[in-house]
């Protein structure tokens, strides 16, 4: 099969097995829509038909025969875990097995040098990694009363065991086997059975027409349109645009601010090659039938639930955290709720240890290569940065009633809270939201340098290239935070809040902050980041211990 490749891939610049997998990802779209047209009363002819899909892209395409006996490996080993243990070890016990697993293949691939040209097993398997981390929390979850679980918990417990082949079936869903998306077992029994569609609204439009709700094909479609739009970018600009540039000698003759716009252009064509697989693969679930999160007030469906990126927000973000959380989503959610929820005591809030190992679970399951360490580390200071910037800085670019206390007396006679008014960004709040979508977009191509790189002595060299900006720019920041800023700024806004006080008669006996649209904002606590912030260490090490 090489053959048919060899010339095609020669010609576009790309790698035999880079092709192979965008043709099979591409193949996805017509065999989804095969799947769709599948017996629902007949469940395991789907389990049957994503295994045989599956196997026809790693063995008959990718010629992935040992690797598939490693995905097969932990599969089993998973479904016997959680079919014959019952006590709270049993998902840590899954996890160690799993991510262990990878760990070694991880290893086995730097250790033999394997290029990153090659597409070998190690990607399907971080996506398994969290399928089958993921079912063992959702079956410990389905043991669990009830009222104990949390609304994601609830939802995604699974309290009946599935079959060997049905839980097969949902190992190898073939449109998310290669790159992802990882799915919850819930949501694949949903899809399987099509109770996914179970709205009022949506079971009307699709039994009436005999088919799924509607907008799937149109939305599917445009992201494959888009996917591939990325991918020709990445063919034409990619070989041009790229962060061993940076390493040349042309580079030395380039002054500061060439550097700096350069690298601007570098991180997004770096990006586009993720875009494109991702957007290809979201297209292909959705084809499927995978995805669909109800209709919106106007009655138009919504296919929103297979996304693993948004790319408008990822390249025009308010701020670095939104950023990060528009990035590999779904890897967000699987951190979230298998790692840095689980890791705390019931009954406690996360601190600082369940952040820590977060981060560490985010970097093993990525590799062992020094460059995403490096990248997540920083990573880890630039929230730090941002979260101080959006507490201290921002609130002076706001009103001043914006920010007081809760407790506003409505008027006399009555008890109903008058929230604050609203009204349209200022001049200057935009120059700020200006100023923070280019310094977060900037910091991010800055700091996933080593991301792509991933030894370490080019990293260094790269960002010594790089006159260090990022490092030197977020160090004076924390500097001026910590050496006595956030304070002084905290009190600048302190006396701003007491002279709208006087203006609009407030009860200063709240400590929650109304918004400008008067709803009151959650606590800023770390929640679907891969990168947990650091500044929990600060604070810990502030009051004299890190329990």
């Amino acid at each position: 099969m090489n053959a048919v490749f060899e010339p095609i891939a020669t010609s576009l610049g790309a790698s035999v097995d880079q092709l192979k997998v965008i043709v099979c990802l591409l193949l996805s779209y017509p065999l989804a829509e095969i799947f769709t047209r599948l017996d629902a009363s007949n469940p395991n002819s789907k389990h049957i038909y994503n295994l045989a899909i599956s196997s026809l892209f790693l063995l008959g395409f990718l010629e992935l025969w040992t690797g598939v006996l490693h995905l097969l490996g932990s599969v089993l080993a998973t479904y016997v875990i959680c079919a014959n243990f019952q006590g709270s070890s049993m998902p840590w016990l899954v996890f160690t097995v799993v991510m262990g697993h990878l760990t070694i293949n991880h290893l086995y691939r730097a250790f033999f040098e394997i290029s990153l040209d090659t597409f070998e097993i190690t990607g399907p398997q971080m996506v398994l990694t969290m399928k089958l981390s993921t079912f063992a929390w959702n079956v410990y979850d389905g043991r669990q009363p009830a009222e104990s679980l949390d609304k994601w918990q609830s939802e995604k417990r699974v309290v009946k065991m599935p079959s060997l082949l049905a839980f097969l079936g949902y190992s190898f869903y073939f449109p998310g086997m290669l790159v992802g998306p990882y799915l919850e077992y819930a949501n694949y029994a949903a899809l399987i059975d099509r109770s996914a569609y179970a709205t009022e609204k949506g079971k009307e439009k699709a039994s009436a027409a005999g088919r799924l709700p509607p907008g799937r094909k149109r939305a599917g479609y445009w992201c494959m349109i888009q996917g591939l739009a990325f991918l020709g970018a990445f063919v034409l600009y990619g070989g041009k645009f790229t962060f061993p540039v940076v390493l040349t000698d042309w580079w030395l003759t380039k002054g500061f601010f060439y550097r700096i716009g350069y690298t601007q252009l570098i991180g997004f064509f770096e990006r586009t090659k993720y875009y494109a697989i991702w957007k290809l693969t979201e297209g292909a679930s959705i084809i499927s039938g995978l995805g669909f999160t109800g209709y919106s007030v106007d009655g138009k469906p919504s296919w929103h639930g297979a996304a693993n990126v948004n790319i408008r927000v990822i390249e025009f973000p308010s701020n670095f955290k939104v950023l990060l959380d528009s990035w590999n989503m779904k890897t967000n959610v699987w951190l979230r709720e298998c790692v840095y929820k689980r890791v705390t005591p019931k009954g406690k809030k996360p601190g600082f240890r369940s952040t820590l190992i977060t981060f560490s679970t985010s970097a093993f399951w990525h590799g062992i290569a020094s460059g995403y360490y490096m990248t997540f580390v920083l990573g880890a200071f630039i929230q730090t940065v941002q979260r101080l910037v959006r507490s201290t800085v921002r609130p002076l670019f706001l009103p001043a009633v914006s920010i007081i206390p809760i407790e506003l007396h409505g008027p006399p006679g009555t008890s109903k809270p008058k929230p604050a008014p609203e009204g349209p960004p200022s001049f200057v709040k935009r120059i700020y939201d200006l100023v923070g979508t280019l310094a977060s977009i900037i910091i991010l191509n800055y700091a996933v340098v080593p991301f792509i790189l991933l030894d370490f002595w080019p990293s260094i060299e790269a960002w010594n290239r790089l006159y260090w900006h990022g490092h030197i720019g977020l160090g004076l920041l924390l500097l001026f935070f910590y050496g006595g800023g956030a304070g002084y700024l905290k009190g600048v806004q302190k006396a701003r809040v007491k002279k709208a006080e006087k203006v609009y008669n407030v009860d200063t006996n709240g400590q929650n902050v109304v918004i400008a649209n008067g709803r009151t904002p959650m606590p800023m606590t770390p929640g679907s980041h891969v990168v947990p912030p650091v500044d929990l260490l600060a604070q810990k090490v502030e009051k004299g211990g890190l329990n």
